[in-house]
């Protein structure tokens, strides 16, 4: 199989410096998909060279606004152009459905698109009032400069997408690095923008691994700020790493996500389903392998059993298989080592005591589902406290959990009972009590009688050790800007404060 030159530096797409290469591998049956070059140091530091030349001297930082904005809005339209190959190409590096690809490309064009309309539709300038006519006093924003923007390997063109997007409207330019185990679409991607017309330098891509490659973007001196979404413990380094150069550091880093499931909302035969198939939605869309997925269920204990006893079944009629497949509605996981975690979590949840209800094994083999692939069956857990490993770790499978309330205090303690802050949901028949039971939960996004929808107006990351910033709305693209302000003296005079 070809290599692909996938290191895009200065407008050129070249091999490694040293002339190493990655394989890529299909999680459905853990054959080959391609050969990606594997960066090193040497190629962070050439790529960080090129957009720091084309920050400091080239044209893009200061071209008009309305002109970066349209140039996002062709990006957009490139996507669209090419949805069905990019879609098949992120479900075969991922190992998700297709039709999760397809809704991947469709939400990665429409930030595109919000970015592009919000930074051309603000004013220039914010006038401050400094109490006098003689002083004009404006508040600018102006890029931050060089953006090491970091991608994790569930979501690496949506991920990498919320990042670039208002990069680039800000006027940023950047180098970005995907998962080494994912970087198929995010080479789609960078072709994409050059076609649209962005000037080489800009966009600089290097593939590998974490360290060295993400470890250098993360310290390197030229580089102003870096984004980083991936697990915990290399966010922490990442921002140990970032800190002896100041500069500015954006860290989504998971969840331990709760969905809260009150009695009243499983009242009628119509509720009862909603929140068992959100609840079903809420684990396992992609395997589990989602920063805000709702691996926590929290359901109070009359409505428990039944609740539990019908989403165990539900779980176990998931079809798995390639995301290619017609009919499939789960994939693999995306390695062997994920499934390895995977099975870890659940032998020590079973051993501290936890009940299995549905899954808990690898699948048999069958239609669309190779033996070499790396499948998990979607598992359920009853009988779960906070003493448990499977309750307090992110657990990034297919596996949920069950705790159980009586009271509504004890459901907010419970949801809030965790070092994570990312996202949680709450289903009620009480309206009252919904919005009350939000309003308490600390974390960053909050679902009512629902789970998984974003929005790219709305912004998106969370509490304690969820991270810190966010991406989306306003304030994503704030992260990537610099705010100045322009005291100016319209009748200058001598001040006279020194008698001589």
């Amino acid at each position: 199989m070809p290599v692909i030159d996938s290191l895009l530096i200065d407008g050129t797409w070249r091999p490694a410096s040293a002339g190493a290469t990655r394989d890529v591998v299909d999680p459905a049956d853990a054959t080959v998909l391609a050969t990606v070059a594997e960066a090193d140091a040497a190629d962070a530091d050439a790529a960080v060279a090129a957009a720091r030349r084309a920050f400091d001297h080239g044209p893009w930082p200061g071209t008009p606004v309305a002109d970066r904005c349209a140039l996002l809005r062709r990006v957009a339209g490139l996507l669209q152009r090419d949805r069905e190959e990019i879609a098949l190409a992120e479900s075969r590096d991922t190992g998700k459905t297709l039709a999760e690809g397809r809704v991947d490309v469709d939400d990665v064009t429409a930030a595109f698109r919000y970015f592009a309309a919000l930074a051309d539709s603000e004013p220039a300038g914010r006038v401050v009032d400094a109490g006098s006519a003689d002083v004009h006093s404006v508040v600018v924003h102006e890029p931050v400069g060089v953006c090491a923007l970091i991608a994790p390997w569930n979501y690496p063109l949506l991920q990498v997408s919320w990042k670039i997007a208002p990069a680039l409207a800000a006027g940023n330019t950047f180098v970005a690095k995907p998962s080494e185990l994912t970087p198929l679409t995010t080479v789609l991607l960078m072709r994409l923008l050059a076609e649209a017309g962005l000037p080489d330098g800009v966009a600089n891509l290097v593939t590998g691994a974490g360290d060295p490659v993400g470890a250098r973007l993360a310290a390197h001196a030229d580089v102003d700020l870096v984004s980083f979404t991936g697990g915990l413990a290399s966010g922490t380094t990442v921002a140990a790493l970032a800190a002896p150069t100041v500069k500015k550091v954006a860290l989504e880093l998971g969840g331990k996500n709760p969905n809260v499931v009150f009695a009243d909302a499983c009242a009628t035969d119509e509720g009862f389903d909603a929140s068992v198939d959100q609840a079903l939605n809420a684990a396992f869309v992609h395997s589990g392998q989602v920063c805000s997925a709702g691996s926590r269920l929290i359901v109070e204990e009359s409505v428990r059993e039944r609740f539990v006893t019908e989403l165990a079944a539900r779980a176990a009629r998931i079809r798995l298989g390639r995301g290619t497949a017609d009919g499939v509605e789960c994939g693999p996981l995306v390695s062997a080592a994920q499934l390895a975690k995977t099975e870890a979590h659940v032998a020590a949840a079973l051993a501290e005591g936890a009940v299995l209800r549905s899954g808990g094994a690898r699948p048999a083999p069958g239609p669309n589902r190779l033996a070499g692939g790396f499948f998990y069956s979607p598992t359920v857990l009853d009988g779960c406290d906070r003493t448990m490993g499977v309750i307090r770790e992110e657990l990034f499978g297919p596996i949920v959990t069950v705790e159980t309330f009586r009271t509504e205090d004890e459901a907010v303690a419970l949801a809030n009972d965790t070092r994570y802050g990312l996202a949680g949901a709450v289903f009620s028949a009480d309206t009252a009590r919904a919005r009350r039971v939000a309003a308490r939960l600390r974390h960053g996004t909050v679902w009512i009688n629902d789970y998984h929808p974003y929005l790219p107006q709305a912004e998106w990351g969370g509490f304690g050790r969820s991270g810190t910033g966010r991406e989306l709305g306003p304030a994503g693209l704030a992260e990537y800007r610099e705010s100045k302000h322009v005291y100016e003296n319209l009748r200058p005079a001598p001040v006279r404060w020194f008698a001589g």
